[in-house]
C-alpha cells in the first residue's frame, strides 16, 4: 500500500489553527516533534496557523492548564474542539487524523 500523504490534496477548512507543542528541553523526541510539526504545519496549513512551544523545564506550571501527563505532547486549542498527539509526531496519518486535517474529496473522472 502506498503512502499518500504526500500526493494527496488536503483540507484544513480556511480556519486560523491554534497550536501548543509542549516538550521537555532539548530531548531527541522533543526536537523531533517540533521540527515534524512545523514540517506538517507548513504542507498543509500554511499561513493559517500560530505555533507555540512551550518547554516544561522553564515553565512547569503550564502542563496544568492543557492537562498535560507525558511529553512532547501537541495541543490543537483552535479549532475546536480541543485535540491532543501524544510522541514525537512521526506518523504522518495519525498526526493528520489527530488534527482531523482531511484529504480533499475530489471525483475522479469515469
Amino acid at each position: 500500500m502506498e503512502n499518500t500523504a504526500d500526493s494527496t490534496l488536503y483540507n484544513a477548512d480556511d480556519e486560523s489553527w491554534e497550536l501548543r507543542l509542549y516538550i521537555a528541553g532539548q530531548t531527541p523526541k522533543s526536537v523531533t516533534a517540533l521540527a515534524n510539526l512545523k514540517k506538517y504545519c507548513e504542507q498543509y496549513l500554511k499561513g493559517r496557523y500560530a505555533l507555540e512551544v512551550i518547554d516544561l523545564l522553564k515553565d512547569p506550571q503550564l502542563a496544568e492548564g492543557d492537562q498535560i501527563l507525558a511529553i512532547p505532547t501537541l495541543v490543537r486549542k483552535l479549532p475546536e474542539p480541543i485535540r491532543k498527539i501524544i510522541g514525537d509526531l512521526s506518523n504522518v496519518e495519525r498526526v493528520l487524523v489527530g488534527l482531523d486535517i482531511r484529504p480533499i474529496d475530489v471525483k475522479s473522472p469515469r
